[in-house]
């Protein structure tokens, strides 16, 4: 039955290739921010409907959200799409071929749902890039009676795991008084020196921080003319670790370095969420190995990285995988040296690797659905 049920899969994904591609390419022709992805999450739910899937657009209080179930078997498993872009660069994090993939992978499971023992569910998740929308999905039981989840990731090469971190992000502000810069100083209260300030301590406190943990910021306002004492200053931060340990430790270091700006220039301080936190990624080892054997199937080949691989990326699906049982593979594109977040990045994902790549998750993650339905 699990040969019988892969190849089912294949001929499916296959018979779909050029509606997965379309939809990868025209995702990505049509770049939409964090919770904005009103044509990307219908044309998602509009394929999976045509896949026989039963579609809820719009669910979850969150209008790009997308859960589409298809079958009625005792191990629920759902698939993750993603489909956000980035601001200004549009989709160089590739989530149009996470988009498709996903569709894919339902699509070729649909039929097989029931005789399998399967309930199948694509989610399409907004907001990765910033917002959180799986945890805010997490939260309001999106993910409730699920038994694992599963999406893929475009990056460079090929990894089983990325080594997600957790990672917290924030906006800073201070509030001065402005006076002329040349004639009357002393009546001043300079915000941008508060943000200099703080930006000084984050500095010299990154000597003092684990080697896996980041922090980067940057200044969006300090003034508008040099001769005004700048009575405004805002800035947009983000403070990641290794674990949510470890981010717990390390994000109130970073925010008292803020705190000083305050006290060293007499301004006032406000510090707002830009998201909630995301959480470090703990995929499921055994889930990773059957995902593994069945990409190595297709041919995707998973380069030797016991010298490192790239620290310091996050993902909401690692909230996920502190609740149920996560894979988050990436896909490689062989596009090095571009690399995720770069516009030459943008440009890999939709090249005939990146087609490849939406065929060959499909593929992989329903493969691996159908060796979970028979263990």
């Amino acid at each position: 039955m699990t040969a019988a049920a892969k190849q089912h899969a294949a001929d499916v994904v296959a018979a779909w290739s050029d509606r997965l591609v379309g939809l990868s390419h025209r995702i990505h022709a049509h770049p939409e921010p964090a919770f904005e992805e009103t044509r990307a999450s219908a044309w998602v739910a509009e394929a999976l409907a045509a896949a026989g899937f039963e579609v809820e657009h719009g669910c979850y209080e969150l209008p790009t959200a997308v859960r589409a179930t298809a079958g009625t078997g005792p191990l629920h498993i759902a698939i993750c799409a993603e489909y956000d872009a980035l601001p200004g660069i549009g989709h160089a994090c590739g989530h149009n071929i996470i988009a498709a993939a996903a569709v894919g992978a339902g699509a070729a499971l649909a039929g097989l749902a029931d005789d399998l023992g399967l309930t199948v569910t694509v989610l399409g998740t907004p907001a990765e890039e910033g917002g959180g929308g799986k945890i805010l999905m997490l939260e309001r039981g999106a993910f409730a009676g699920m038994d694992a989840a599963m999406m893929v990731h475009p990056a460079a090469v090929e990894m089983a795991a990325m080594p997600g971190s957790a990672v917290a992000q924030f906006e800073v502000s201070y509030r001065g008084k402005p006076a002329h810069a040349g004639a009357y100083p002393e009546l001043g209260v300079n915000a941008a020196d508060a943000m200099t300030v703080a930006q000084v301590a984050v500095g010299l406190l990154r000597q003092q921080t684990s080697g896996d943990d980041r922090i980067a910021g940057i200044v969006t306002e300090a003034g508008t003319a040099p001769n005004v004492i700048p009575d405004a200053s805002r800035g947009r931060w983000i403070v990641r670790s290794s674990t949510m340990a470890g981010l717990a430790e390390l994000k109130p270091r970073v925010l008292r370095c803020f705190e000083a700006g305050a006290v060293a220039t007499g301004c006032d301080l406000a510090t707002t969420p830009i998201s909630l936190d995301y959480a470090d990624l703990r995929p499921d080892a055994a889930m990773l190995k059957l995902y593994r054997a069945n990409a190595e199937a297709l041919g995707r080949v998973f380069p030797d990285l016991s010298g490192g691989s790239p620290a310091g990326a996050a993902t909401d699906m690692g909230n996920v995988s502190h609740a149920v049982p996560t894979i988050h593979p990436m896909l490689g594109l062989d596009c090095l040296p571009a690399v995720n977040h770069q516009p030459e990045f943008t440009a890999a994902c939709v090249t005939q690797a990146a087609d490849r790549a939406v065929l060959d998750g499909a593929t992989a993650m329903a493969w691996t659905a159908i060796d979970l339905a028979r263990a």
